[in-house]
């Protein structure tokens, strides 16, 4: 599996196209929903060591890497929606 940096936004959350602006603000707020998301990872308990055969301290190390590049992966597939809300809601402040 590979995985895509974080760049502009497209798909279902992505802001009607009105310039540079409105994508910097949806990959921001993707940013921020994909932090939000490796917290919970975190303390789900994602890529902790299972048992006795696990990587040691290399691996702890390493495992916010892990829970970082899987948020981001789920973030960028839509997450949960809160970049989606957080990008309309801004959007909405920026107009008004």
């Amino acid at each position: 599996m590979t995985l895509s940096p974080v760049g502009p936004v497209s798909g279902p959350f992505a802001p009607p196209d009105r310039g540079e602006g409105d994508a910097a603000l949806a990959a921001v707020a993707q940013e921020l929903e994909a932090s939000f998301l490796a917290e919970m990872l975190k303390h789900a308990g994602f890529g902790e060591s299972r048992g006795a055969f696990g990587g040691g301290a290399g691996e702890a190390q390493f495992a916010s890497l892990l829970r970082t590049e899987h948020a981001r992966a789920l973030a960028a597939r839509g997450g949960i929606g809160l970049a989606e809300s957080l990008v309309h809601a801004l959007a909405r402040v920026q107009e008004g």
